[in-house]
């Protein structure tokens, strides 16, 4: 089967850099790399010497990834499309595994996890091990460390592969969604077409994390935000009591605060509760590097009230942002 590899970018930087000289090296013989930022990049036409692996670039203009990804289906010549974020890269035998699945014909798609790379910083650490953490991601922590192999019905667009066939009938993402694409399209596969989604451990790719504090708050607050909204929009796999967790902690706080203040014999019962919260994220903060349990502690539970509120007012919300401007 031949590959073409997708990379939704806004320009070239480190990241992508290390992103297409780890495709170049792939351990599989037929594929191509698709680069799609914003405006044309100078001085970067040799990515690939001659005669080896096909490097185009195609600049898209200022869009989301989900457009970016759409327009890559009229340029793409793989019967396979692989969609890997900038900010992330594949390990040697990402598409070998990968293409094991697809000798299945009922599968449409396939996935793994993404890691954190050892050589991110303390901070960006931190990030990752609280997205690998079963109290923040719970029984979707496989998407962040190797799990067990399974067929799922929603897989991340950062590691994501797909039959151009199946993508080509969808009529690609078609959605400005962002974050969420991803989850659109999966329905399509599993609702729609009635086809299989494969999360494979050996479909294996290093994801970079955005460092903790502000960057990893605004991330969250982001995917919380489309979760809750799709929560009435796609509730086939939205409406889980998984993602409603950080939203009744949430209210669970604010109503034990107040409560406390004017029932003071309440008070010692939330104290306890609160306790018990607080020494289960220290337990879960612990790790080989001591320098990470204090920023692992309060990033963990600043993730949890900021998944919450933003989850609360994606649920509330009549329309998102995207929806709005592209009226």
């Amino acid at each position: 089967m031949t590959v073409s590899i997708i990379i939704a970018a806004k320009t070239w930087q480190k990241n992508l850099e290390e992103c297409v000289g780890k495709c170049l090296k792939l351990g599989y013989p037929d594929f191509e790399i698709l680069i799609l930022p914003d405006f044309p990049i100078k001085g970067q036409q040799g990515l690939s010497p001659k005669g080896t692996v096909p490097v185009m670039i195609i600049p898209s203009g200022s869009v989301n990834p989900a457009d970016k990804r759409d327009l890559s289906l009229k340029y793409a010549r793989g019967e396979i499309l692989a969609f890997i974020d900038d900010d992330a890269y594949p390990v040697e035998n990402w598409l070998k595994n990968a293409l094991e699945n697809f000798k299945d014909d009922r599968v449409a798609a396939v996935g793994g996890p993404a890691i954190t790379p050892l050589e991110d910083s303390l901070r960006q650490q931190a990030s990752g091990r609280i997205y690998e953490s079963f109290l923040v991601s719970g029984n979707f922590n496989y998407r962040y460390i190797p799990g067990e192999k399974r067929e799922v019905d929603d897989l991340p667009s950062c590691n994501f592969l797909v039959r151009k066939s199946v993508m080509q009938e969808l009529g690609g993402f078609d959605t400005k969604f962002w974050p969420g694409e991803d989850t659109k399209l999966c329905l399509g596969i599993t609702e729609r077409l009635r086809l299989k989604i494969i999360y494979d451990p050996g479909v294996l790719v290093y994801h970079h994390r955005r460092p903790i504090f502000k960057p990893h708050l605004k991330q969250i607050a982001n995917y919380a935000l489309h979760r809750g909204y799709f929560v009435k929009k796609y509730p086939q796999t939205s409406l889980r009591l998984s993602y409603f967790i950080p939203t009744l902690f949430l209210l669970a706080l604010t109503g034990g605060i107040l409560l406390s203040l004017f029932w003071p014999s309440f008070s010692i019962p939330f104290i306890l509760s609160l306790f018990l919260y607080l020494m289960l994220v220290f337990l879960s903060s612990i790790s080989g590097d001591p320098r990470l349990i204090a920023p692992v502690f309060f990033g963990t539970i600043l993730t949890h009230l900021t998944y919450g509120l933003y989850f609360l007012g994606g649920l509330l919300s009549k329309k998102l942002p995207e929806e709005i401007n592209n009226q």
